[in-house]
């Protein structure tokens, strides 16, 4: 099972007990929007305030902090440039060594060392895919 965020978890628990955005921000001498920013992940409740919006929710401390980081976007959008970026490389490699080498103006060690280069990323890419 997939941990919540914080923001989730503070969504769900302030759902739970029936009280709005508002009301919750009225008991931690917050605003509204910084509510609303907690449950969309976007910032996280002050440390000091931790422990009141614990009780507040009903749950400890410890429990609070036991959440995820929601970082899937931006975690998705990093694999997806990595992907990409394993998948080009061998390809330029491969290119390159085919160019300089019609030009007559690369060297043996060269060449093996771009396509040593390619192989590499293409096992990486392999090995992510495989996760």
């Amino acid at each position: 099972m997939k941990n919540k965020s914080m923001g989730e978890l503070i969504s769900g628990l302030r759902k739970e007990k029936g009280m709005t955005q508002r009301e919750l921000a009225e008991q931690m001498n917050v605003t509204d929007k910084a509510v609303s920013k907690w449950e969309r992940d976007l910032s996280c409740p002050d440390i000091n305030s931790l422990p009141r919006l614990a009780e507040v929710l009903g749950i400890s401390v410890e429990e609070l902090l036991n959440t995820s980081r929601k970082d899937e976007a931006t975690e998705s959008k990093t694999g997806a440039v990595a992907d990409l970026v394993f998948r080009a490389i061998p390809v330029a490699m491969g290119v390159a060594v085919v160019v300089t080498s019609l030009l007559h103006s690369i060297d043996l060690y060269s060449g093996f060392s771009m396509l040593g280069i390619g192989l590499a990323c293409t096992g990486i890419s392999l090995l992510r895919k495989e996760k």
